[in-house]
């Protein structure tokens, strides 16, 4: 069976890291200077590399495998969970200078779990490190957040993300053209794991090493362009029923409504980048389809058309409505409607 990409490419060295590169430098230089915490508190979203930092952060300390305990505090949040690990760590490292313990997760510790972490990071022996990982901040208690080194993991941008897709689809001996592989980076939604998973999807899939728009939609199930595209001229020509006759097509092929409202999105912000920054056009070519980019130009040299910041911002606000409507297609039709009135 071959290995998931996300763990096949999963970065080594702090120099592989990407997209966080003021959590790299603040670590690297307390690294050089000797400035070793007791205590660390990774947060972010979802697939930004904590768990990677973590562990590379470990191996720059000299930690050996043997030392390095990585913890899902969400299977394990119970204080006997946390009692038998104050007791562990009390035993000195095995091999190195540094035992690290890496808890994911660690939101999810219940309130007397916590109260007993609490007091190993307030007296931790001098030969414990602890990585505390989140995706939800919030939900740590601030007498731990006072007593770690805090730093927040930011989502990586559509660039980044797509710039990483076609890196690792060239070292798997494939080629995927600028628009797949802008779709895939859409549809990960800020995670670089989400995005390994879905090219691995599409590479396992795909009938050549060449990897095209339709593959990526084939997979993922995401809307075709031309639905999209018929939305867009419902926009332009006040067309309402045309709109709503392309979003309930979309309704039936079963597509997600928060993806074709992203996928929308993103083609009305092209739109508009190209008529008031024409600079950006180079930009906007390699992230779509040769046909679709003529399109997307088209609807911008028309000086009277209803795609402008208001049509934009009206469907942003749907896109907000989609996850809370009884019809999950509701908040769209409500935007077509009034953009075309």
């Amino acid at each position: 069976m071959s290995e998931v990409l996300y763990r096949k490419y999963r970065p080594q060295s702090f120099k592989e890291v990407l997209g966080q590169e003021s959590v790299v430098s603040a670590l690297e230089g307390a690294l050089t200077q000797g400035k070793v915490a007791h205590a660390y508190l990774f947060a972010g979203s979802r697939g930004t590399g904590k768990t990677s930092v973590a562990r590379i952060l470990a191996r720059a300390l000299g930690t050996s495998d043997a030392d390095l305990y990585e913890i899902d505090a969400a299977s394990h949040r119970q204080i006997d969970d946390i009692r038998a690990l104050r007791e562990a760590i009390a035993a000195a490292p095995f091999a190195s200078r540094y035992k690290v313990y890496i808890l994911d997760e660690v939101h999810m510790l219940t309130r007397d779990a916590w109260n007993a972490l609490l007091k190993t990071l307030e007296e931790p022996p001098p030969h414990a490190v602890f990585i505390l990982a989140t995706t939800e901040l919030e939900k740590v208690p601030e007498t731990v957040i006072s007593r770690c080194q805090v730093f927040a993991f930011k989502k990586p941008s559509q660039k980044v993300l797509k710039e990483t897709v076609e890196r690792i689809a060239k070292k798997e001996g494939c080629v995927i053209e600028p628009a797949a592989a802008e779709l895939v980076a859409l549809l990960a939604e800020g995670s670089y794991r989400d995005a390994q998973g879905v090219l691995q999807k599409v590479i396992n899939t795909a009938t050549g090493k060449k990897i095209v728009l339709a593959d990526v939609e084939r997979v993922t199930g995401a809307p075709k362009g031309a639905l999209i595209q018929e939305v867009i001229e419902a926009i332009e020509k006040k067309e309402a029923a045309r709109g709503l006759a392309a979003l309930a097509e979309a309704v039936r092929q079963n597509h997600d409504m928060k993806v074709f409202a992203k996928i929308l999105l993103a083609r009305l912000r092209f739109i508009l980048l190209l008529r008031n920054a024409p600079a950006l056009a180079d930009e906007i070519e390699t992230e779509v389809s040769g046909e679709e980019f003529a399109f997307l130009k088209q609807c911008a040299a028309n000086k009277e058309s209803r795609v402008n910041s208001a049509a934009l911002l009206e469907f942003l606000n749907a896109f907000d409505l989609i996850g809370i409507a009884s019809l999950p297609q509701l908040p769209l039709e409500l935007a077509v409607i009034k953009v075309t009135q």
